[in-house]
């Protein structure tokens, strides 16, 4: 017997809206809602540099199905999500289909995307 052949598809993430080039944008790819968006629970990571207050990555060979997406401009890259007391972020995010963060996070349900096989691109905007 031979298996079918795997089919796999890329997620080009687009990020703008960047209030300055400064830094970088770290970005988590997830297929589950009980690991979204913590950063033990990504499927894949990927940090992109920063081009006139733009960047842009590709998530790879990925199974068709849906994904969430988080990002965070780093600015001053040091690698990690600074937050004030009581978790208020300093640094800007966002997350796929412009999901909204009222008092957390946004749910997986709202920051899903579709990647069919032929692929797909997204646009995040930080604002």
């Amino acid at each position: 017997m031979f298996a079918a052949p795997t089919q796999a598809a890329d997620l080009t993430v687009e990020v703008r809206g960047l209030k300055s080039s400064e830094g970088q944008v770290h970005l988590g790819l997830y297929d589950s809602p009980e690991t979204f968006p913590g950063y033990d629970g990504r499927l894949d990571g990927a940090d992109a540099a920063i081009t006139d207050q733009r960047a842009d990555t590709v998530f790879k060979g990925l199974k068709p199905g849906f994904y969430a997406v988080a990002v965070y401009h780093d600015e001053n890259a040091n690698g990690e999500f600074d937050q004030f007391i009581f978790g208020l972020p300093l640094e800007d995010f966002g997350f796929s289909n412009n999901a909204l963060a009222f008092f957390g996070p946004p749910s997986f349900d709202s920051a899903k995307v579709k990647v069919p096989v032929e692929g797909v691109s997204i646009t995040i905007n930080i604002d």
